[in-house]
Order: structure tokens, then C-alpha cells, then sequence
């Protein structure tokens, strides 16, 4: 049904992160935005208007993922990357069924539809649980079904599988186009250059984007960066690009590697949180932004962050780019904000999401100002606005959330399912994983 949303300050993420005062924004019967402005100078609406006393933004993008991973929250948290992988997470999830990845998934849509987060970057195995449940609860997924050779997996079977759901339903389906259909070779350590090669050929084929984690932490893809220089340049030897990539974490990375990403339009997706947690690095987000990649955040899997908050990813963005630069001008307020939103969608190459202007989809979130961090109102000047949004406000005060203009988050919970019924279900699954 068409509606009109009317807030006393809407950021609709263009390049210049306007702030526009006492604006609506307007949504089609399709769920679809057919204008976004101030409400002196919007066009005549006959359908229902929806007063709000705060903020309406973009849904945030998560821009890398693995939120089934609810179920494993804490185990191993006190483990290196390689290791935590081989010893205790790739062991468990051996043992997982598609109803336990259902189970993990609805949790954690369920966590970031909570916090804003209307669109998530999932890389994962049992990829239609993924795309299910969040259907279910009806937030936004691009699902990359994991693409691994090592044991256990045969990396064949899982292209030929992604490969035949995509000849079958396309690359987006589901009402409003919640699901994308991509492809997700884990890595360059678990994939020979070969099976990159056929992954990426199959992907560009279909106009589907790949997930790939790149350059996360110095102990892995030794190998490969001794015979080819960098996980970059070994994809540039494979014929990785041409198509659309995303390249998860990207820390390690040299000149060399950030013009290769710029020059083939590889997206970043930062996920400072888990890099921190996991001792991984800090990415080199000045010289990225620089260079023209397009970045978007992520909060990487809740194991290795460990929540699926993407505000906390956004504060921590700033902070550490800030302190590793000692420069507190690097980011501002807005930029964090704007690759919170639109920079994540410019990273999964989709250019209906992530911005309110006609024609992307209605995924809105409203953000209260019934907060401590809100004393003084709204009447502050603009960068006022951000600056409390970004640095002190956070997802709090998410009252009410769309996607595709069908709330999904009203006065703070899930409407599609029972947020406690999610957390039952999840939390028997740990339970049985924990006595495997």
C-alpha cells in the first residue's frame, strides 16, 4: 500500500549527506520510493501519511557476514583467525543442519533488522535456510552459498549448485527483491587459482556478484602471496575480475593491490570489529577511499565480533582510522554514515538500495529522539545532527523499520516473527553444538 513517510529530519545518504528539515518520504504500492524531499515542496499525496517525531534514514548494509553463525557466538573467542577456523568453527559447523542455519539466520536478522540493518552480505552454507529466513522475517539478503576445497566440501558440487539455483529463480527473487543469488569462494587458501578461475567465469556469466575474503590476517594465504605477490595479484593471474566482486576485509594490502581493486571496481567490505577482535590488522581505509574504492562496512560473522550491530562497526571505523592516521579529520560523521548506507550498496554493486531517492527500494529505518544522546532535540545545526547520530546515538532508539515499504520493525520489535520463539530456537541449537 502506498504511504507517505513524514519525520522532522530525513538523511537520505546522497553524496553530500544532506539534512533535510520536516521532509517526507514517499512509497509506492510496489515498495518502492517515488520521492524523498521537503514536505513544502512535495507533490500532492492522497494515500495515508505516517507522522514521526525523528530521524528516517537508509537501512544500513551490512556488507559482510555470516550471521547463522548466532549459534556459535563465543566459542574459541580467544583464538587467532587460522586457528579459531580449523579448531573450533569449521568442526562445528560440520555438524550443523539446514534447520540449525535457519534457526542461527532468523536470530540474527532478527539482531540487525533491530538495530537498522535492512540489507546483509551473507556468505554461508545451506544458502536456501539463509535466503528462507530471511524471507521470513523480511529483511534483505545477498546470499554468496560458500564455495570451499578442503575437506569435507567439494567445490564443484557447490558451483554446479549455485550455478543451477540461479538458472532457476535469477539473481533476485522474492517479493521486492529480498534475496540476490551470488557466489562465495571462501578464499585464495581454500581454493586453488583454477577453481577461482572457474568460479569467477561462472559468476560473470550470470551478472552475479562474488564474496570473497581477501587479505584478512598475515598467517593465512602465505602460499599464495609467496608465489604471487599478493592474494590481489593472484586474482588478477586467475582472471578473478571483470565481473562483480566484493572483497571481504582487505587489511593487507599494498599500493599495488589497492590500484588493482580500483582499477577493476572491486568493493571492500571493512569490518574493523572482527579485524580487532580477531588481531587481524587495521585496513588501510584512508588510502582505500583515496584510490576510489567503493567501501562498505560489515560486522563480519557474530562468532568473531560478536554482535551483528552495525553501528558499533561504523564508531569503530571512524575511531580507527582516525587514531591509526593520528589525523581526526580522515572521516567525518557523514562519511561513516554514508558508507554505512549507500557505500555499502556501491560495494555490492546494487543501485536500488541504500539511498532514499526514486525509484531504490523503501528500506527506511526511523531512529527516535527520546534519548539521552537527543537532550537537546533536533533544532542543532546540521553537522550536529550527524556528529550524535554517528558517535552517540547508535541503534538505541531504531523504533520502526521497512524494507520494500512493509514494516518489519514496529516500536522497536520484529513483526514477522517472535523475537523470543528465535532466541529459543537458536539458543537449543548452541546448546546441542556445544556437547558435540
Amino acid at each position: 500500500m502506498s504511504q507517505r513517510l513524514r519525520a522532522p529530519v530525513v538523511l537520505p545518504c546522497d553524496p553530500a549527506c544532506s539534512v533535510l528539515r520536516d521532509a517526507v518520504v514517499d512509497i509506492d504500492d510496489a515498495g518502492r520510493i517515488t520521492h524523498c524531499g521537503p514536505a513544502a515542496h512535495a507533490p500532492e499525496f492522497a494515500g495515508p501519511v505516517r507522522e514521526l517525531t525523528g530521524i528516517l534514514l537508509p537501512g544500513l548494509v551490512n556488507a559482510h557476514a555470516h550471521s547463522p553463525m548466532t549459534v556459535l557466538r563465543g566459542m574459541g573467542g580467544d583464538l587467532p583467525l587460522v586457528r579459531w577456523l580449523q579448531e573450533v568453527i569449521w568442526p562445528a559447523e560440520a555438524t550443523m543442519s539446514p534447520r540449525d542455519v535457519y534457526d542461527g539466520m532468523v536470530l540474527g536478522s532478527v539482531e540487525m533488522l533491530r538495530a537498522g540493518v535492512t540489507t546483509s552480505a551473507e556468505m554461508y552454507f545451506h544458502a536456501e535456510e539463509v535466503a528462507r529466513a530471511a524471507l521470513d522475517t523480511g529483511s534483505r539478503v545477498v546470499v554468496a552459498p560458500a564455495v570451499m576445497d578442503v575437506p569435507g566440501f567439494d567445490w564443484r558440487a557447490q558451483l554446479a549448485g549455485i550455478d543451477a539455483w540461479i538458472d532457476a529463480d535469477g539473481v533476485l527473487s522474492g517479493p521486492g527483491d529480498r534475496v540476490e543469488v551470488g557466489y562465495g569462494p571462501h578464499s585464495a587458501y581454500t581454493l586453488t587459482p583454477d577453481a577461482l578461475s572457474s568460479v569467477a567465469e561462472a559468476a560473470r556469466a550470470r551478472g552475479a556478484l562474488i564474496q570473497i575474503h581477501v587479505a584478512e590476517s598475515l598467517p593465512e594465504d602465505v602460499k599464495q602471496r609467496e608465489e604471487f605477490g599478493s592474494v590481489p595479484a593472484l586474482l588478477a593471474e586467475a582472471g578473478f575480475y571483470g565481473g562483480r566482486v566484493l572483497a571481504a576485509h582487505g587489511v593487507h594490502l599494498s599500493d599495488e593491490d589497492i590500484a588493482l581493486f580500483a582499477a577493476n571496481g572491486v568493493g571492500v567490505a571493512h569490518c574493523p570489529g572482527s579485524n580487532m577482535k580477531l588481531a587481524s590488522g587495521t585496513a588501510r581505509l584512508r588510502e582505500l577511499r583515496a584510490a576510489g574504492v567503493a567501501i562498505g562496512l560489515g560486522t563480519d560473522g557474530p562468532a568473531s565480533n560478536d554482535d551483528l550491530d552495525l553501528w558499533e562497526d561504523v564508531r569503530l571505523t571512524g575511531m580507527l582510522a582516525r587514531v591509526s592516521t593520528m589525523d581526526s579529520t580522515v572521516v567525518t560523521a557523514a562519511d561513516l554514515l554514508l558508507m554505512a548506507t549507500r557505500g555499502g550498496a556501491e560495494a555490492l554493486h546494487r543501485t536500488d538500495i541504500g539511498v532514499l531517492e526514486a525509484g531504490r527500494w523503501a528500506d527506511v529505518v526511523h531512529v527516535g529522539v527520546d534519548d539521552v544522546a537527543f537532550a537537546s532535540g533536533l533544532d542543532v545545526p546540521d553537522p550536529q545532527v550527524l556528529s550524535t547520530l554517528v558517535w552517540a546515538a547508535g541503534h538505541r532508539r531504531v523504533t520502526d523499520v521497512w524494507v520494500a515499504g512493509d514494516a518489519v520493525v514496529a516500536d522497536g520489535e520484529p513483526t514477522r516473527v517472535d523475537r523470543f520463539a528465535a532466541q529459543t530456537r537458536a539458543g537449543s541449537v548452541t546448546a546441542r553444538l556445544l556437547t558435540v
